[in-house]
């Protein structure tokens, strides 16, 4: 895979609501807002569950030294375009590129940091409320690009995908890479599993690094071929 995929043109963003404030206690942590990005006519839309704290300009460097992708890839509640940390965003980029889908749509079921309040600086997991008032944001994202596949990056992801039809995930891990038609969106959901925990999980599927991707791309070419 490329060592750094092409970052996304901010005017790229479907900014849907300017300084959404449906839900004051991700409005108060947030630093932006971060809106789904890519072509409006991807065939492939892959969702995450929220944006992570990200980098701010003054943290971007390595033991105080600059590093080359620090400049752009300081995650979405910075960047205000969702997938574009350093390690989850490009990671999960590289992979849609690899397996044949580089102009891939990107966004999260949440668009805004969850800031744990015992440590801001960390993630928690958005509540039920949150996700909530942020589903038509993403039914209208979905509905706008109208893909043929729906890529849902870990379990948080997968379970707001499955809302949309009442249902709910029962034993993600067994569910990675197979294929579930969601009938009121016309899309086929693709479980996959979070690029920041892929790797550790990889083994315990029984699959290496290659193995996974050419298994995506041929469930991927299978939803997109109809």
């Amino acid at each position: 895979m490329a060592d750094d995929p092409a970052f996304p043109d901010p005017d790229s963003a479907l900014v849907l609501e300017p300084g959404c404030e449906r839900c004051p206690d991700l409005a108060a942590c947030r630093n932006r807002i971060a809106w789904g990005n890519g072509p409006e006519d991807a065939e492939v839309l892959v969702v995450g569950e929220a944006p992570g704290a990200g980098i701010p300009d003054a943290d971007c460097s390595d033991a105080g030294r600059p590093s080359p992708a620090s400049d752009k890839w300081r995650g979405g509640n910075w960047t205000g375009l969702a997938y574009t940390a350093q390690h989850s965003g490009r990671r999960i980029r590289e992979t849609m590129a690899a397996v044949g889908y580089p102009d891939a749509f990107f966004t999260n079921a949440v668009k805004c940091f969850p800031a744990d309040p015992d440590d801001p600086s960390t993630n928690r997991e958005p509540t039920a409320a949150e996700r909530e008032n942020c589903r038509d944001h993403l039914r209208t994202e979905i509905d706008h690009v109208d893909p043929d596949a729906v890529v849902a990056t870990g379990k948080h992801a997968a379970a707001s995908m499955l809302a949309f039809e009442d249902r709910t995930v029962d034993g993600f891990v067994d569910s990675v890479l197979e294929p579930v038609r969601l009938d009121s969106l016309d899309v086929m959901l693709v479980p996959i599993l979070h690029p920041a925990y892929r790797d550790v999980w990889l083994s315990r599927l029984g699959y290496d690094r290659e193995a996974y991707l050419d298994d995506l791309r041929t469930v991927l070419d299978a939803a997109v071929e109809g």
